[in-house]
């Protein structure tokens, strides 16, 4: 069994605990594994260990990896999800080649989004980035301006609006971790209350999914854990 095969089913481990306590199916939760800054080995090794699933954050590194993915196993059928900042010049190749946005923050990248999906393809999925934690250096929409910015992308045509993602400001404290992402949710819910059909909370990495399974997160983006630490260089 490979290094990454052992990553995948402790992490999975690790949600399914997080759901039974929660009392939610582990099933409800999806793994995303985020395979930025790693090969196409790495990502064709898990799936080769039943991950379909890959979350990537830089453009042209993801268009390299998934043309290579694809290659090497045509039939995956594996699912790309964009999770990086988004740059109003790079919206195409993002429409062209992914099935969810976990970071659109403004209207102008929807809309470009909307207007750039191919029409041979799905509606693309879309998740809103809030700053939860209010960083001036952190992406994502004031939850302030989230109604109205919500309810735009909603109307839009060829997106599929999910829900909502968020990075809070890093805490170990797990009752501080829960209390971010109970923010999330709180948002998420009024949202749906105002006539939203939202089933997606995108929150929670290697370091906090427990908790953001507890809160109620529907995908988990995991990296270290399942793929080792990352070389930026």
């Amino acid at each position: 069994m490979s290094t990454i095969e052992q990553n995948l089913q402790a992490v999975r481990r690790s949600i399914a605990q997080a759901a039974d306590q929660a009392q939610r199916p582990a099933a409800d939760v999806m793994l995303l594994a985020v395979s930025k800054t790693f090969g196409a080995d790495a990502v064709l090794a898990a799936a080769d260990a039943g991950q379909t699933a890959f979350g990537e954050n830089y453009l042209q590194e993801a268009l390299d990896k998934i043309a290579a993915v694809q290659a090497a196993q045509p039939d995956a059928g594996l699912e790309w999800h964009f999770i990086g900042p988004i740059q109003s010049n790079k919206t195409r190749p993002i429409t062209e080649h992914f099935d969810w946005v976990h970071t659109v923050e403004r209207e102008k990248i929807a809309v470009r989004l909307s207007e750039q999906r191919p029409a041979e393809l799905p509606e693309l999925n879309i998740c809103l980035q809030v700053n939860i934690s209010g960083e001036a250096s952190k992406s994502g929409v004031a939850p302030a301006d989230l109604p109205a910015l919500a309810h735009a992308v909603a109307q839009l045509p060829r997106l599929r609006l999910r829900g909502l993602m968020a990075i809070p400001e890093p805490e170990t404290d797990p009752a501080r971790q829960r209390a971010a992402f109970a923010q999330l949710r709180q948002l998420f819910q009024q949202l749906r209350d105002g006539g939203l059909a939202l089933d997606t909370l995108s929150m929670g990495m290697s370091a906090d999914l427990q908790a953001a399974v507890l809160e109620g997160a529907t995908i988990v983006r995991v990296g270290s854990a399942i793929f080792g630490s990352r070389n930026y260089s």
